[in-house]
């Protein structure tokens, strides 16, 4: 781990207010130890303090494991099953914060935080008051350093290489559910850890749905066909979608495809340092409404990428925060049509300190498929 993580949020811990920050085993405490687990019942909470040693209240059959594998100083607070965490969880709170202070305020997850871990803070301390940090957090993964790109990169290049070989496997009367376990195998034979998600194969008029559940829906000569995929390589994740044509598309399915094409190009040529969010979203929705298929345009340019599939920041309208140098995001436009087809063309997005790139490098024409 760089152990700079663990300064930059002390720091933002201290400049926010807070008396410390709690994270349970999700990616925001992957991201600052390099520790994974699995969501069991046992209690297993890091507590952050603005000042003093970083405390981890920890089931003892994890205690040696963490201690081994921790990227950051922790100071272990183990508890045995017979006895329960309540001791640990006291015994930790007063190593970072003293003998229960009084008006404790600690930043959580409310996106991540069960209830489970809630209640052991206010039995402890039955004075604690929490709020909400997870802007906190998000904002410092937003950022990426070089060694993360290079992942990202790499993932990038993984999903891609698969993608590649599951479309030259596309035939007439294959069902989306057997192309959607084509591209889940070239995924990991491409060298991937796992998928980024369920991939989503959505042909013909299932492509009007951009969350579409795979299905039995045979594939036919003249389908369009989304597929939308990603790769975990040694943590993060990549995010790319293609449109293909299973044999020649009619007019109007070539004019929406190059439509979307022309708005990923204005999306990706509008990414820069110092440009918002909803510039590039913008960029993108004008070429699109233009066209006169605004409304058919349903959801945001994009989102951030990293460790997981969905983080900071959101590509919409409304997000004025300018991007700064080693923000991760996707561009995905698309155009849908109910009860006829769906086009979607997605790239994972790094702002560079002079401009932009885009990780993913898959050719974007449309690929034609023989039927």
């Amino acid at each position: 781990m760089n152990p700079s993580r663990l300064d930059r949020l002390t720091i933002a811990i201290q400049r926010s207010g807070l008396a410390g920050l709690a994270l349970m085993p999700d990616a925001n405490l992957t991201y600052l130890s390099g520790l994974t687990f699995h969501h069991g019942k046992r209690l297993t909470l890091a507590i952050i303090p603005a000042q003093g040693p970083a405390c981890m209240i920890i089931p003892a059959l994890e205690a040696s494991r963490v201690a081994a594998s921790s990227r950051v100083p922790l100071r272990l607070f183990p508890w045995a099953d017979t006895e329960g965490p309540m001791q640990a969880t006291t015994l930790a709170l007063n190593a970072a914060f003293g003998a229960q202070p009084r008006n404790l305020v600690l930043g959580v997850e409310y996106t991540a935080l069960r209830m489970m871990e809630l209640r052991a803070l206010e039995a402890a301390w039955p004075e604690v008051q929490v709020v909400d940090a997870t802007n906190l957090m998000a904002e410092l993964r937003m950022v990426k350093d070089a060694d993360e790109v290079a992942i990202m990169e790499r993932a990038a290049q993984i999903v891609e290489a698969g993608l590649a070989q599951a479309i030259r496997q596309i035939q007439v009367g294959m069902s989306e559910r057997q192309l959607s376990r084509i591209v889940s195998a070239e995924i990991l034979a491409a060298g991937a850890e796992g998928e980024s998600f369920e991939n989503i194969i959505a042909s013909g008029p299932n492509g009007a749905n951009p969350h579409h559940s795979n299905s039995e829906r045979t594939l036919q000569p003249g389908d369009l066909i989304i597929i939308d995929c990603g790769a975990r390589y040694q943590g993060y994740i990549s995010d790319t979608t293609r449109t293909v044509a299973l044999g020649e598309p009619d007019t109007e399915a070539r004019q929406i495809y190059e439509l979307v094409r022309e708005a990923n190009a204005a999306g990706r040529a509008a990414a820069r340092p110092g440009a918002t969010p909803s510039q590039i979203d913008a960029a993108t929705r004008q070429v699109i409404a233009a066209a006169g298929y605004g409304d058919a345009f349903i959801h945001r340019t994009g989102h951030g990428i990293g460790i997981e599939v969905h983080e900071w920041p959101n590509i919409l309208a409304g997000n004025d925060m300018p991007l700064a140098p080693g923000t991760t995001f996707t561009i995905e436009p698309g155009i849908y049509l109910p009860g006829k087809l769906g086009v979607r063309i997605e790239d994972d997005m790094l702002i560079t300190p002079d401009g932009a790139r885009s990780l993913t490098q898959m050719p974007r024409e449309l690929q034609i498929v023989a039927a």
